[in-house]
Order: C-alpha cells, then sequence, then structure tokens
C-alpha cells in the first residue's frame, strides 16, 4: 500500500503520521512546496497551478490515494486535483472540523490563517454545522510560517496574539490549517482556563487518514515485518525529510520508522 499526502509545507506530517499510525505497513509519498510557499497569499489561479504540480508530482509516484493535507489548497484546487487524477487515484481532501466541534455545544474557537478567516469557504461552513453555536473566528496571521520554519520564539509570540483573541469561555479550538495540529499542546496551554475543563481541540488528521483508508477499501493494519518506505518531494525534488520536520513529533515518528533516511 502507498498513501501519498501533499502540503505547501511541513503541514502535511500530522495526517502522515496519522496514515502510520493506523497502517505501519504503507508506503508514504510526501510532496510539498517549499520553493512557492506560503500558498495563500497567492491568486487562485496561481495557488491551484502550484498545487496541481505538487499532486502531480506525488502521483508520479504511483499512490493508492492522495490526501490534500491542506485547508487552503482543498478549498482553492480539490476540484482540479480530482479532474486531474480520479479515478485512477482517489483524492481526499481536508476541512476543518467544524461539524464535530460544534456538536459539543459549547462556545467554539475556530483558529486559520487570515486569508481563510472569515471567508465565505469558511462562513459556508460555520452555518451549515454550526449554527446557534456560539463561534469565534480567530485569525492566526504568521502562525503557520512560524510552525513550517521550528521558529520557537515566533510560535510562542504567535499562539499568544491568537490566544488573546480568544474568549476565555470557549470548550473547543479547532484547527483550522494543518500546520497548527504541529502544535496542539502549545495552543491548549495557551488557551486552557484553569477554572474550566478541558479544552477540546479539533484537528483533521485523523479523519483524513481514515478516509483516504476508506477511500481504497482497506482498514487499520499491522506491522508487516518490513521497513515502510518514506519519499520526500520538495517541489519535485527527491529529498530527505527537511530538519525542521523533526523538530515535531510526527516527523521523528516518521522518521524512526523510515530508516533509509
Amino acid at each position: 500500500m502507498k498513501i501519498a499526502l501533499m502540503d505547501s509545507g511541513i503541514g502535511l506530517l500530522a495526517a502522515a503520521a496519522a496514515v502510520r499510525r493506523l497502517r505501519p505497513d504503507a508506503d508514504l509519498v510526501l510532496s510539498s512546496d517549499p520553493d512557492g510557499m506560503p500558498w495563500g497569499p497567492r491568486t487562485a489561479e496561481d495557488l491551484t497551478a502550484r498545487a496541481l504540480a505538487v499532486a502531480e508530482a506525488a502521483a508520479a509516484h504511483r499512490p493508492d490515494a492522495l490526501i490534500v493535507a491542506c485547508n487552503t489548497a482543498s478549498v482553492h484546487a480539490l476540484p482540479t486535483i480530482r479532474a486531474r487524477l480520479e479515478p485512477g487515484i482517489p483524492v481526499i481532501g481536508t476541512v476543518p472540523a467544524i461539524k464535530p466541534a460544534a456538536a459539543g455545544a459549547g462556545p467554539v474557537a475556530i483558529w486559520a490563517t487570515p486569508a481563510t478567516t472569515g471567508s465565505p469557504y469558511q462562513r459556508d461552513l460555520i452555518e451549515r454545522f454550526a449554527s446557534g453555536v456560539d463561534v469565534t473566528e480567530v485569525p492566526c496571521p504568521g502562525l503557520a510560517d512560524a510552525v513550517q520554519y521550528a521558529d520557537e520564539k515566533a510560535i510562542d509570540e504567535t499562539i499568544a496574539a491568537a490566544a488573546a483573541l480568544t474568549p476565555p469561555g470557549v470548550r473547543a479550538v479547532v484547527l483550522g490549517c494543518t500546520h497548527y495540529e504541529l502544535v496542539a499542546e502549545r495552543i491548549r496551554a495557551a488557551v486552557q482556563q484553569p477554572q474550566l475543563p478541558p479544552l477540546v481541540l479539533h484537528g483533521s488528521a485523523g479523519a483524513v487518514a481514515a478516509q483516504a483508508l476508506r477511500r481504497i477499501g482497506a482498514g487499520p493494519g499491522t506491522d508487516g515485518g518490513t521497513a515502510p518506505g518514506l519519499t520526500v518531494l520538495l517541489s519535485g525534488r527527491e529529498e530527505p525529510l527537511p530538519r525542521e520536520a523533526l523538530t515535531y513529533a510526527e516527523g521523528r515518528l516518521l522518521a524512526a520508522v523510515s530508516p533509509a533516511l
């Protein structure tokens, strides 16, 4: 089995680690675009062209499925990628976990990039799945870049700034950018109020990993006895896993079970 994942940068690590936990025997292809990131400020047309190139680089390795592990690319480029690759390769997009967060009925905050915050796409999801729930959209300028480059000072500063915009009574936080899942516990620590029950964080990694397996008719599995493969594509070039990826638990998990790196 081979599963490919794509993103502008290392935000795909969370979903890749989720796939690895569900199927330790699966080969992984990680395709990202460090030459073109960030994608958020680009026009929809330019972003779609970059995302399609990243998807096609992954598709050249003949995966059984492709996960678009990027909220921005899922918003703008998913139809184009599906039109190019399906039905030969099932393509799974990433949607912010607003529906399960709203099911808790308590106040919800959605942390997302400035480009996504307040967008028609996100507002539509709120109207469809969180009608009647107290929802606060929280822009997080610079957080994805800070995570991408493992800039500890910038991560602390951008999380603190977003936490200051988050109402103290929220019961759940939707992580509306895949990069944010890599620093989920730091976000929890910044938002958690000591007098309240534990904050619930809602990411998308586990759901998209499970959906990818469902799309190809597979379920969770066990170690097949041989080391699974890990192919890393950086703007189409085959390279080692970026050094920054190894600062996160998800990146270290992938490296630890892929001794060829």
